[in-house]
């Protein structure tokens, strides 16, 4: 799509077509604004994802009005677990306010599929133009656009606000000086496909005895998982991930996958011969490691914000919930009188988000930071699957799926664990 001279400006401005920016389009466009989404790559392209989607992104998938019977799209009941030798299945908890079922897609078509849900909803989609930077207005400080540039050309497009769901890196949070925190999660994942002679199956899985050995040989079980999900046709997304706080690890994540693989049965092939593509990583931003998620007319939504959880690594849920809050958010904001008035409204959307996931995040870093002493972590990989009470409880805390007005005695005392920490 092209922009003529006169349609280089919009209500709104979403940087990033993933699940968070076209959530949040979508919502402002259905609300009536003139929405603008530009993403740098061109679709189809990919993402360095686990591509499992838990229930509560497949709330926000039907909220959208994704149709998820249709082809495309594998459905899981659960997660198969698997530590120790010690094998257990488990079910989706059951939740009220969430379905009981999760989903797989992969990334290469999903975000697409989003991204013409925005369209179809009247945003503006923009493809192929990486965006440089904010425009500052100089006399209020405050965003009014961004640079991009879009074969060869550079263009300022203008708006008066401005949403990045432009990932982890986010160039549009560093030029405002907002940098990642330290003290935060930290993760990183690695993952590749592989077309292998397979059923398809209906649970996700993952292993949590992850050994592998320090610099100087002595071996330990870094605080995270593997992962092999079935993506549909016989292709599983098969992955790894560990999180810290603080100091980074010393960990090879590519190592250790090959090691992890090997060790599996030979039946899998997961292998050189069965892999569809390289094996890739990326970061994984969590637990609020960027504040605030608003100044000066730019909102942060998912990876941007730091709003992966620390547990699971899943970011895709958070991910479209951050953008639903954005959108309500600019909405409110721009039906103020005043600019005083829009202002207030905006300085909101941190508090939102803080209240959404605040507690839930405080718990998971310091999970993160006593699983990630190497004794605690094997505890917990040799012990927490014998247990069906524990198994339960930290499939529950994992995947973040409480209600807190339930009379189930395991949400009672994960809810009562949240209140009793500080919001993030």
């Amino acid at each position: 799509m092209d922009l003529s001279p006169h349609r280089d400006s919009a209500d709104v401005i979403v940087v990033g077509a993933g699940p968070a920016g076209c959530a949040a389009a979508y919502r402002l466009a259905l609300a009536g604004h003139d929405v603008l989404l530009i993403e740098k790559a061109t679709f189809p392209r990919d993402k360095i994802c686990g591509d499992g989607l838990t229930p509560r992104a497949v709330k926000e998938l039907v909220g959208m009005g994704v149709d998820i019977e249709g082809d495309g799209w594998v459905r899981t009941r659960g997660l198969r677990a698997h530590g120790s030798g010690t094998t257990v299945e488990m079910p989706w908890p059951s939740v009220a306010s969430f379905p009981d079922f999760g989903l797989v897609r992969s990334r290469m078509d999903l975000d697409e599929l989003l991204a013409r849900k925005a369209v179809a909803a009247g945003a503006r989609l923009l493809e192929g133009t990486k965006v440089t930077g904010p425009v500052i207005d100089p006399a209020t400080g405050h965003v009014s656009g961004v640079t991009a540039v879009r074969d060869g050309e550079t263009r300022t497009l203008r708006a008066p606000l401005v949403v990045a769901a432009d990932g982890a890196s986010s160039r549009l949070a560093v030029a405002l000086g907002l940098h990642q925190r330290a003290d935060r999660p930290m993760g990183v994942a690695v993952r590749r496909y592989y077309t292998v002679p397979s059923r398809d199956q209906d649970h996700l899985e993952a292993w949590l005895d992850l050994e592998t050995r320090d610099a100087r040989g002595r071996a330990y079980m870094p605080f995270g998982y593997g992962w092999v999900f079935p993506v549909g046709g016989g292709t599983f997304n098969v992955g790894l991930g560990t999180f810290h706080v603080g100091r980074k690890p010393d960990v090879d994540h590519r190592q250790l996958f090959r090691e992890w693989t090997a060790r599996l049965s030979p039946a899998r092939s997961f292998d050189d011969d069965h892999a569809t593509g390289p094996l890739r990583g990326a970061p994984l931003p969590a637990g609020f490691n960027r504040r605030p998620q608003y100044t000066r007319g730019l909102l942060l939504t998912g990876d941007a914000g730091g709003m992966i959880n620390p547990l699971s690594g899943e970011g895709i849920d958070y991910a479209m919930e951050s953008g639903r809050l954005a959108a309500d958010t600019v909405s409110r904001a721009l039906g103020r009188p005043t600019a005083a008035a829009r202002e207030e409204a905006l300085q909101g959307y941190p508090e939102a988000v803080r209240a959404a996931y605040g507690r839930y995040f405080t718990v998971g870093r310091l999970v993160v930071h006593a699983l990630n002493q190497p004794r605690i972590m094997k505890l917990v990989a040799t012990r927490s699957l014998s247990r069906p009470v524990l198994q339960r409880f930290m499939f529950k805390l994992w995947a973040n799926l409480t209600d807190p007005h339930s009379k189930d005695a395991l949400d009672r005392v994960i809810t009562a664990i949240q209140r009793a920490v500080p919001a993030a």
